[in-house]
C-alpha cells in the first residue's frame, strides 16, 4: 500500500510543472521541519530503512536534504544489512563455541599451572575438540585470576609438600583482670594442623622458649624445618637450641606475619572462639581453658584446609537407627559443642 503511494506521487510529479513541485517541496519540507522539532528521533520501520538505502544507492545527493534521519545513520543501516545478508548466507560465525566443561577444565588447568599448549594436548587427550588458539583466548579471559607458577610454587604447593616437615611457633599475648599481661607459647605442626605444645608465663625468657622447644619435640619427633618471626626473645640462645636438636630455624621476613601464616591462623582461631569471650584471672585458668579447647580443637573442630576432617581423624558416624537425634556435647564450658546421633535410650537417660 506504501509503495503504491509513493509511485503515485512519483507519477503525478513528472505531470506538474516546476512551480509546483518547488511549492510543494518547500511545503513539505516546513511540515519535516515541524514534525522534526516535535519528535527529534523518530521511529524507523524496516520498509523506512529499506526506502532510505536504495536512496542511498541510487540517488546519493538526495541525502543532503535529509532531515528526519542522518547521513551517517543510513550508512550505518546500510553496513548492518549487509552484515545481516552475510550471516543469513553463511549461517556460522567464526569457530563453533567450545562446552561449558571445556571452559572449565581450561580453567582448572589454568589453575593447576598448565599453559595453553598444555591445557590444548591435555583436552585432545579426553577426547575434547579444539584449537589451541581457542585455548590461549579463553586463558586472556581468565586474566589475573589465575597464579602465576612462581607464585604457586613458592606458597602452596611448596607448603603442601613439605607440611610433613614443618612446623611454626609464635607467642600471643592476653591481657588478664588485672591489666596484667599472660604470653601464650604455641607450637603447631603444618601436617595435621596439630598444636603440638602451648604453655603461658607472665615472663618468657629464652630458657623457658628453649625448655618449651624441648617439651615440644621430645626424642626424634623434631621437623626438618621450624618457622618463626624476628622476635629477639627467639634470638642468640634459641637458635643454637633449635640446630642443637637438628631442626633448620627458618626466620621469616621483617613484618611479614604471612610467611608464618599457619601459626598466625591458630593464634586467630584461638582468640576468635575462645579468649575473646573470656576474662583471664590467671595463668592457672587459662592454661585449663586452653587444654579444654585444644581437646575440642583437635577431637571435634573440623577444619577446611584437612578437607572438613579434624585433626585426629574423626570418623563419619552413620545413623544408629530411624528414631534417632542429634545430640550437642558441649565444649570448653559450652562455648563450643561436638554433634553426634543419639538413639532413644541415651536421649531418655
Amino acid at each position: 500500500m506504501r509503495i503504491a503511494k509513493l509511485a503515485g506521487h512519483f507519477l503525478r510529479s513528472l505531470i506538474r510543472s516546476r512551480a509546483n513541485l518547488v511549492a510543494e517541496n518547500l511545503a513539505l519540507r516546513q511540515q519535516l521541519a515541524c514534525f522534526k522539532l516535535a519528535q527529534p528521533r523518530p521511529k524507523m520501520s524496516r520498509f523506512d530503512r529499506g526506502f532510505w538505502i536504495a536512496v542511498h544507492r541510487w540517488w546519493p545527493k538526495l541525502l543532503d536534504t535529509l532531515i528526519v534521519v542522518k547521513p551517517e545513520t543510513i550508512v550505518g543501516w546500510h553496513k548492518k544489512g549487509f552484515r545481516y545478508y552475510w550471516r543469513r548466507k553463511s549461517k556460522k560465525i567464526g569457530r563453533p563455541p567450545i562446552s561449558q566443561e571445556a571452559r572449565d577444565l581450561i580453567k582448572r588447568m589454568a589453575k593447576e599451572g598448565k599453559g595453553a599448549p598444555q591445557i590444548h594436548a591435555a583436552l585432545m587427550k579426553l577426547g575434547i575438540d579444539g584449537c589451541e588458539r581457542t585455548v590461549s583466548r579463553y586463558l586472556a579471559r581468565y586474566g589475573k585470576n589465575i597464579p602465576t607458577t612462581d607464585q604457586r610454587q613458592r606458597y602452596r604447593t611448596f607448603l603442601a609438600n613439605h607440611r610433613d616437615c614443618l612446623a611454626g611457633m609464635d607467642f600471643c599475648v592476653v591481657p588478664t583482670a588485672t591489666f596484667k599481661l599472660l604470653y601464650i607459647l604455641v607450637v603447631i605442626h603444618h601436617g595435621r594442623r596439630k598444636i603440638m605444645h602451648f604453655n603461658v608465663t607472665y615472663h618468657p625468657t629464652r630458657q623457658w622458649v628453649i625448655r618449651q622447644l624441648r617439651e615440644a619435640f621430645p626424642w626424634s619427633s623434631a621437623p626438618e624445618y621450624l618457622i618463626y618471626d624476628n622476635d629477639t626473645i627467639f634470638g642468640g640462645e634459641v637458635t643454637t637450641a633449635i640446630r642443637n636438636m637438628g631442626i633448620k630455624p627458618t626466620k621469616t621476613a621483617y613484618r611479614c606475619p604471612w610467611q608464618n601464616g599457619v601459626a598466625e591462623r591458630v593464634i586467630g582461631t584461638l582468640r576468635r572462639e575462645l579468649l575473646d569471650h573470656i576474662i583471664v584471672f590467671n595463668d592457672l585458668q587459662l592454661t585449663r581453658l586452653l587444654q579444654e579447647y585444644v581437646t575440642y580443637y583437635h577431637a571435634d573442630r573440623c577444619h577446611l584446609a584437612l578437607e572438613k576432617d579434624t585433626p585426629s581423624h574423626r570418623a563419619v558416624e552413620k545413623r544408629p537407627s530411624r528414631d534417632a537425634q542429634v545430640i550437642a556435647l558441649p565444649r570448653v564450658g559450652g562455648l563450643h559443642h561436638r554433634y553426634e546421633w543419639s538413639d532413644g535410650q541415651r536421649l531418655a537417660a
